[in-house]
């Protein structure tokens, strides 16, 4: 949910064959599940709850709902970034960084797929970039950007134990006026143009 900075921990390379094993077993695990779509005044789950409550400390930049939110030793993958976050300090500081470089931030949950202890949130953010992005955008740009993406918590005892954040930075880059360079010469900007 932000541009990705460096700093956590990165997960081990696992081979292709692996990661199509592990997806494999997910979608297996998550059929053994009943998974429904929710909106809020509905029932909630305890994951359901969780979600949204994640989704609101990101909106709004308190970090403080995180603290009883999550496990002591809880886990947030930022898969656009390659880096994994543990224990609270860790997540602390990475729901905070979006706050240091955008202003205006919404979050529309647009569904949330909820079992007893996990939630997958399909949400919608919206922002102005408004100050550098460590690392990825030197200046303020002052654009509004629009950024959709899923993550995904797992409960333990009712807290948080794992988060994952699954999102393309890639329409982020380009709305911000950056262009992605492709082999053989074709550049990609938001306008749709392209060449070499």
């Amino acid at each position: 949910m932000h541009a990705p900075a460096r700093a956590g921990r990165r997960p081990a390379f696992t081979p292709p064959r692996a990661l199509f094993a592990l997806a494999a077993a997910t979608l297996l695990g998550a059929a053994a599940c009943t998974f429904t779509p929710t909106r809020a005044g509905r029932g909630t789950s305890a994951a359901e709850a969780a979600a949204r409550t994640l989704m609101t400390a990101w909106e709004v930049g308190d970090t403080a709902l995180l603290l009883d939110l999550f496990q002591p030793n809880a886990i947030y993958d930022d898969f656009p970034d390659q880096t994994q976050y543990r224990g609270i300090d860790e997540i602390v500081g990475y729901v905070a960084r979006l706050h240091s470089w955008a202003n205006s931030v919404t979050i529309s949950v647009n569904a949330i797929h909820a079992a007893d202890s996990v939630a997958v949130v399909e949400w919608l953010m919206a922002g102005v970039q408004d100050r550098p992005i460590p690392g990825i955008v030197g200046v303020a740009t002052n654009r509004d950007f629009t950024l959709s993406g899923v993550t995904i918590v797992e409960l333990e005892q009712r807290r948080i134990a794992r988060a994952a954040d699954y999102i393309d930075i890639a329409p982020l880059l380009l709305q911000l006026g950056g262009r992605i360079e492709m082999p053989g010469g074709t550049v990609l900007r938001m306008d749709g143009t392209g060449g070499t």
